[in-house]
């Protein structure tokens, strides 16, 4: 009799009209998106690439426990991914060390890290293309970066 009622429990779980909901929120959104590519609307809200106001070469070393050193180009450390709330810079170095390893690069060359007029701070990889505008990842993480340019 137990399993009875567990086999009816397991089915409210999930009210029905909820599933429905979800399934007619896919369809919207599939249904906004396809109307917006077949009519061919610009897209919205994309990132305003400023000219630079300050910019500066670094090389991001990584380690087997992901920890990242920053040096300059003169080899003077500026900043340890482990410390100082940087952390975000051993991911972002993680993702410029994947993209290397996808286009057999070198892992060694320098990215910059600039700095717009607009205040918007991006981590560029000129070895691979990659450029990552640093919006949206919180304060602590564009700090990381941003402390390399002062």
């Amino acid at each position: 009799m137990s399993n009875v009622s567990t086999r009816h429990h397991d089915r409210d779980m999930v009210p029905k009209a909820l599933v429905q909901g979800m399934f007619a929120l896919m369809i919207a959104t599939l249904g906004l998106v396809a109307f917006a590519t077949f009519t061919g609307r610009e897209p919205l809200a994309q990132v305003q690439e400023t000219a630079v106001e300050v910019a500066r070469q670094i090389v991001l070393t990584g380690d087997r426990n992901g920890v990242y050193v920053v040096h300059d180009l003169n080899g003077n450390q500026l900043a340890v991914s482990s410390e100082n709330k940087a952390g975000f810079i051993g991911v972002i170095g993680r993702v410029f060390d994947r993209e290397r390893q996808l286009q057999a690069k070198t892992s060694d060359a320098p990215i910059t890290v600039l700095r717009r007029k607009n205040g918007n701070v991006a981590v560029v990889d000129e070895t691979t293309g990659l450029s990552v505008e640093l919006i949206g990842y919180g304060v602590d993480n564009v700090a990381a970066f941003a402390r390399l340019l002062d």
